[in-house]
């Protein structure tokens, strides 16, 4: 079996899942349980679902195969790792196609860029986009295959896409009776959940799901979620096979091998982006077009005077437009904020009270990223954090409860 022994340069003592809580104090809502068997295990012991090779290979035998992957789709190995492209076609499995999320198949896209149909340079295997106009598989394009393997990288966010693709590609499964495998992979900010819940009149790419902005779970218990919630179109489920990880629990720190996009560089861009991502709705920049995607937040109409950090946002790879481009942002540099295990909303509330023109700090994206229109009303009314949260709680309560019959680790 291959193996892979992953390095993580940044174990903090993430031990558990947020719980609605029973008191008001920040340290209680915290999470409480960890099964104490496992406290030995650290990441450099999990082993992910695309290098169980033993385990899949047999259901693949003899299938016409097909693949939903990117840049974050690997089989890792001690000295360096392959694509899981490459890796399928050397064990002589029949891959005959490749579906590419949003950011394309080696993820140097835009967010919300156009991505075009066409072949892989390296194998000349067709590349299928499914973002934009195309974001869940016609009949046609799964026409003549027997299996379609789904591993991408996620990183526990609502609001981060790849989830959303994850419904559709499940829902043309269904439709077409192909059969789905999901190779699991661990979720950097699995150990905790938290959030405001999406209500189903916001729904859109960006939140599909009645689910807290952060959510708790790996790819492969979403799915299950997914199917056992009956969330796709009538009802319907597909036949899913999860390959699961070895090793792995929610507690534990993974430092993530590879980007899973490109405006998710390192460690602290991921645990903080869903905190930072809210600002996508507003008219402050969250870093990109600097080399601190989702660490800095800055705008020009922040005040200077309470506000030292200043950037300025460049034209770069995965933001060729961002927002304010060359124009100096004041703000905040969090590269070096401690971890978090719950979302901060404190730099969202500083950056409203201190905006120049209230009625122009939020776009209509917002309600969208937040799944519903209470956080902003909240925010102008001038509600505090500690109040926002505790207006959670009855959400985070439910879904929690719901959340444990999908568990596998």
């Amino acid at each position: 079996m291959i193996k892979r022994l992953f390095k993580s340069t940044f174990l903090f003592a993430f031990i558990g899942l947020v719980s609605c809580g029973n008191t008001n104090s920040d340290k209680d809502e915290q999470a409480v349980t960890v099964d104490k068997s496992k406290t030995e295990l650290t990441s450099e012991d999990i082993i992910v679902g695309a290098n169980r090779t033993e385990t899949y290979l047999p259901i693949l035998e003899g299938k016409r195969v097909g693949l939903v992957g990117n840049q974050s789709s690997r089989i890792d190995k001690e000295d360096g790792y392959t694509h899981l492209v490459d890796s399928l076609l050397s064990l002589d499995v029949n891959l005959k196609k490749v579906f590419a999320p949003e950011h394309g198949f080696r993820g140097t896209a835009d967010a919300g860029e156009a991505i075009e149909d066409g072949k892989d340079a390296e194998t000349g295997l067709p590349v299928i986009s499914l973002y934009g106009d195309n974001k869940k598989p016609k009949p046609e394009q799964l026409e003549g295959l027997d299996v379609l393997i789904f591993d991408l990288q996620d990183v526990g966010a609502r609001f981060y896409t790849y989830i959303s693709s994850l419904h559709y590609v499940m829902e043309a499964c269904a439709e077409n009776n192909i059969q789905l495998i999901v190779f699991d992979r661990p979720n950097p900010n699995g150990h905790y959940i938290d959030g405001p819940i999406l209500e189903m009149e916001n729904k859109s790419f960006v939140g599909m799901h009645p689910i807290p902005t952060v959510h708790g779970l790996t790819m492969g218990e979403y799915a299950k979620m997914i199917n056992g919630e009956k969330w796709l179109k009538d009802g319907i489920q597909c036949e899913l096979e999860v390959v699961e990880m070895e090793n792995y629990n929610h507690s534990l720190a993974y430092e993530l091998p590879v980007k899973p996009s490109p405006n998710l560089p390192n460690a602290q861009s991921i645990n903080l982006y869903p905190s930072l991502c809210f600002f996508e709705g507003t008219n402050v920049n969250a870093g990109r077009g600097t080399d601190k995607q989702f660490q800095v937040f800055g705008s020009p109409y922040l005040d200077k005077e309470y506000f030292d950090y200043t950037y300025t946002p460049e034209s770069k790879d995965g933001a060729k437009n961002p927002k304010h481009l060359g124009e100096t942002c004041y703000g905040r540099d969090l590269s070096e904020h401690e971890s978090l295990s719950k979302i901060n909303l404190e730099w969202l509330l500083e950056a409203y009270q201190n905006t120049e023109d209230k009625e122009k700090f939020f776009n209509a994206f917002f309600t969208k990223l937040a799944g519903t229109t209470k956080l902003q009303e909240q925010i102008e009314e001038g509600l505090s954090a500690e109040e926002i949260r505790e207006t959670w709680k009855p959400g985070l309560a439910e879904f929690s409860e719901k959340r444990e019959k999908y568990l596998l680790y």
